[in-house]
C-alpha cells in the first residue's frame, strides 16, 4: 500500500516540476528563435545524447514502472517502517527539488536560458539561491533524482535518473564555468570563491 501512495507521490512532483518548467520557457521570450539574442553558444554535439540519456532516466523509465509492467521484475518490497521512512525523505527532497527549482528560475528571471548559452545583455547573478549555489537548478535535479531514489521500489527505475544524467553534468559543468568565465571574468572569479558549485561552500 505504502509503495502506491509514494509512486502517486513522484507523479505530482514530476508534473509539478514540469509545470514550473514550462512556466519560465514560456516567460523566456522566443529563445528557439531569436539566435541573434545569443551572445556566447556553448552547446556542443555530445550534449544532445547526453540529454536523451538523462530524459531517459528522468521521463520514461520512470514512466514505465507507473504505467506499465515491464520492469515489475525489479520490484522490491521494503519492511513497513523501512518503506514509511525512505517514501517520507522522498517526499520530503522532492519539495525541496521543487522550491529550489522554482527559486532558481525566479532569481535568474531574464537572465534565464534553458541551454548552453548566453544572451545579449545577460548579467551576474549572485543573490538569492545563487548567493551560495552556482548551479542550483543542478541541485534540485540532484534532489529529484534522490528523491526518485527513495520513492520508486524498483531497483532499475529508482536509480535511473541519479545514473542517467552524471554523464550530462559531468561534461556541462565545467563548460558553464568556463563561458561565465569568459563572460564575466574576474568578477566571477571572485563569485565561485565563495560559493559551491551544486552544494553550499562550507563556512568554518
Amino acid at each position: 500500500m505504502l509503495d502506491h501512495v509514494f509512486d502517486l507521490a513522484y507523479l505530482v512532483g514530476f508534473i509539478a516540476a514540469s509545470l514550473i518548467r514550462a512556466y519560465w520557457l514560456k516567460r523566456t521570450p522566443s529563445w528557439w528563435r531569436r539566435r541573434e539574442k545569443i551572445a556566447d553558444d556553448r552547446e556542443r554535439g555530445q550534449d544532445r545524447p547526453l540529454m536523451l540519456l538523462t530524459a531517459l532516466g528522468m521521463i520514461v523509465v520512470p514512466f514505465l514502472y507507473l504505467f506499465t509492467r515491464r520492469l515489475d521484475f525489479a520490484d522490491y518490497t521494503l519492511p513497513p517502517t523501512a518503506s514509511l521512512i525512505a517514501g517520507s525523505l522522498g517526499a520530503a527532497l522532492f519539495l525541496q527539488a521543487l522550491l529550489l527549482l522554482w527559486r532558481s528560475h525566479a532569481d535568474l528571471a531574464g537572465n534565464f536560458s534553458p541551454g548552453l548559452s548566453i544572451r545579449k545583455g545577460h548579467r551576474l547573478v549572485t543573490t538569492g539561491v545563487y548567493e551560495r549555489v552556482r548551479h542550483p537548478m543542478y541541485a534540485a535535479h540532484l534532489l529529484w533524482a534522490l528523491a526518485q531514489l527513495l520513492l520508486l521500489q524498483n531497483w532499475i527505475a529508482g536509480p535511473a535518473f541519479l545514473a542517467a544524467s552524471i554523464p550530462l553534468y559531468v561534461a556541462r559543468i565545467p563548460r558553464e564555468e568556463e563561458m561565465m568565465l569568459d563572460q564575466f571574468g574576474e568578477e566571477y572569479r571572485r563569485y565561485a570563491k565563495r560559493t559551491g558549485r551544486v552544494v553550499p561552500r562550507w563556512r568554518g
